[in-house]
């Protein structure tokens, strides 16, 4: 069981992440129309969209680095209030090119917030909690992105900006809430000094980490892949309704939200991290090859929750492997941990994107083929001998 100190930290910490993915999500119905009032091109947001990935990307490796040396909770506050910031002037842009800057601006607080965040977890939790805990966090982070549409389809009757200055507010109300009710958590004096010996990309090619950086990009490349082009999908094979699709992608990550906190912990404790990650990347291999089959909307419908749960489990449970052979490097796996996410998102998609033109079902093809190589990778996969096991 967690501490009462650390159940309070949790629960703010959670409480950010769940507020900032909320934020990104309210602004979702709303940007068809922010569209069509400055004439703005399916490219030009397909462009917007890489400019938030890229930054985050260019950002993440760097903001890991400041996450050991500077401390958790700065820039777990620069980062909202730079999300806060970000959003007023996304709702107040009447150009394409502050459009742009206000994404960028998303990316910079995206690669602050998510490493500081995973490391202050790993930092207040003991190993026998700490999976439950970055269950947690991913449903938080879930959680946050399937209410945010629905809550700002309904803020948008009030005014097409009017979810963009919400999620600004949220933004800096969690940045307040985080100065007041956050305390920087302790580290050894050997972890404080330790940053200064192993720095830079090149940790990346350590292979007690390379492996399990891999499996990030492969897993959230699949994720991107498969996600960013079923409404495309559905939509040319099956004539899926707008309504139908939110049915289908809401459902399936409600269900991957609960399966992280019902069953992550479970399966971690008898399974352990690595084999956790191979089956799940079996099985999300599996169904999305299977998405190609599948005609009926029952078929449908029950494949992608299913596809949502492997990928739910895979992610948290990387977190976790890396959290407990990191030691003094939380910040370091934190940012490579982001970094390898926005480069899958911005590859998945273009990639995907270029396979649909030729046949429909090429993206998912790919996707089971790029999964099947994380597969394989975790054949070789062995743990290193500063493994912590519970």
């Amino acid at each position: 069981m967690f501490k009462k100190d650390s159940k309070v930290t949790l629960g703010i910490l959670l409480t950010n992440l769940f507020i900032a993915f909320l934020g990104i999500g309210l602004v979702i119905p709303v940007l068809p129309t922010i569209m069509n009032e400055l004439n703005i091109s399916g490219k030009v947001v397909g462009y917007m969209v890489a400019a938030f990935a890229i930054t985050q990307l260019v950002i993440s490796p760097i903001a890991g680095k400041w996450v050991d040396r500077y401390g958790r909770k700065i820039m777990i506050v620069i980062g909202l209030f730079i999300f806060g910031f970000s959003e007023f002037l996304f709702g107040m842009g009447t150009t394409v090119s502050i459009l742009f800057i206000s994404r960028m601006l998303g990316g910079v607080s995206a690669a602050f917030i998510m490493p500081a965040v995973t490391a202050f977890i790993a930092d207040i939790t003991t190993v026998a909690t700490r999976a439950k805990a970055l269950g947690y966090m991913s449903a938080a982070i879930s959680t946050g992105f399937i209410i945010g549409p629905g809550i700002g389809g309904f803020l948008a009757e009030f005014g097409t900006r009017i979810p963009f200055y919400v999620a600004g507010v949220l933004g800096v109300v969690a940045a307040i809430g985080s100065i007041l009710f956050l305390k920087e958590p302790t580290r050894s004096i050997e972890e404080e000094q330790a940053e200064e010996q192993k720095s830079g990309l090149r940790r990346i090619f350590v292979p007690m980490y390379l492996i399990a950086f891999l499996i990030i990009f492969i897993s959230s490349f699949g994720l991107a892949a498969f996600e960013s082009l079923f409404s495309l999908f559905v939509d040319h094979k099956f004539s899926f309704t707008p309504k139908d699709i939110a049915i289908v992608i809401t459902g399936g990550a409600i269900v991957g939200a609960v399966a992280q906190v019902v069953l992550f912990d479970r399966l971690t404790k008898r399974l352990g991290e690595i084999a956790l990650i191979r089956y799940s990347l079996i099985f999300s291999t599996i169904l999305v090859f299977v998405m190609t089959f599948v005609s009926s909307y029952m078929a449908i419908l029950v494949t992608t929750f299913l596809v949502f749960v492997g990928f739910d489990l895979i992610r948290p449970a990387v977190t976790a492997y890396l959290s407990k052979i990191a030691g003094n490097e939380q910040g370091f796996v934190g940012g490579m941990n982001s970094m390898f996410t926005s480069l899958a998102n911005i590859f998945g998609p273009i990639i995907g994107g270029i396979l649909f033109d030729v046949n429909f079902n090429y993206p998912y093809y790919f996707a089971a083929l790029v999964l099947g190589i994380g597969v394989i990778l975790t054949i070789f996969w062995k743990k290193p001998k500063n493994y912590t096991t519970y």
